[in-house]
């Protein structure tokens, strides 16, 4: 299999950036796109040129580092799937295949396809954290949370903050990150002593970085952890929660 790379090459955050095109030998179909980028970098390299600069960790789904807008779209034509699980059987062999970072005012681009993505750390950090007293907790069974709940709670937990949101966003929005975090939190009966301060705190940062949500939906729809469009509700259900009564918990 081989396949035409339009990859956008970029050396600083100030300097400008363009498109590059390289051909793509001896691919298999089953390769993931974080392959393809591998291989093409080898033979980058072997002629002795600079190498594509892209992030990628664990290449499990699991960590979100590997965010990249293939054909238009963040992550790539797969929904609901890390750049790092999409395969290159989504492409025709031969075909042209379009390789970019992601796109938003929120990720400045640092180099080629690496972003700065510091504006979902700020919003955790703001308020996304449990501040317990080492040897306080309660015993497993006397805080009681129902099994839908739970389940509630882990679904939501489970956004990997890749970011992908925000560069599917027209307006740049973090709710989906956000209300997803927020949701995750106050569903749990510890985290959720400290509900309305984090709702503020939170809220208020996303507020400064990121723009606002409309609606539009296609956050959601390139969530590789397939986190519902109902999170976008959170934020403005936990901003006016904390606005009525006033109060951290």
């Amino acid at each position: 299999m081989k396949l035409t790379v339009r990859v956008w090459r970029q050396t600083n955050p100030t300097g400008g950036g363009r498109f590059e095109e390289r051909r793509v030998d001896d691919l298999e179909p089953s390769m993931s796109v974080l392959e393809l980028l591998d291989k093409m970098n080898h033979d980058i390299v072997v002629a002795g040129g600079e190498p594509v600069v892209f992030e990628s960790d664990c290449r499990e789904g699991i960590c979100g580092a590997c965010g990249i807008v293939v054909n238009g779209r963040p992550h790539g034509p797969i929904k609901r799937t890390p750049a790092c699980h999409q395969r290159l059987s989504s492409f025709t062999d031969g075909s042209t295949v379009t390789i970019e970072p992601f796109r938003s005012g929120a990720y400045p681009v640092i180099s080629d396809l690496m972003v700065e993505r510091a504006g979902l750390t700020e919003i955790m950090q703001a308020g996304g954290h449990v501040e317990v007293a080492a040897g306080t907790a309660p015993e497993a069974d006397q805080d009681r949370i129902t099994y839908r709940e739970a389940e509630e709670a882990l679904d939501f937990a489970a956004c990997i903050g890749c970011g992908a949101c925000v560069a599917a966003c027209p307006n740049g929005s973090a709710n989906l990150f956000v209300g997803a975090k927020l949701a995750h939190l106050a569903k749990l009966p510890i985290p959720a002593s400290e509900r309305g301060a984090r709702a503020a705190a939170m809220v208020e940062e996303a507020d400064r970085l990121f723009g606002p949500c409309s609606l539009h939906g296609e956050c959601a729809e390139v969530c590789p952890a397939g986190i519902p469009l109902v999170a976008v509700s959170w934020v403005n259900r936990e901003r006016l929660r904390r606005g009525v009564l006033g109060r951290d918990s």
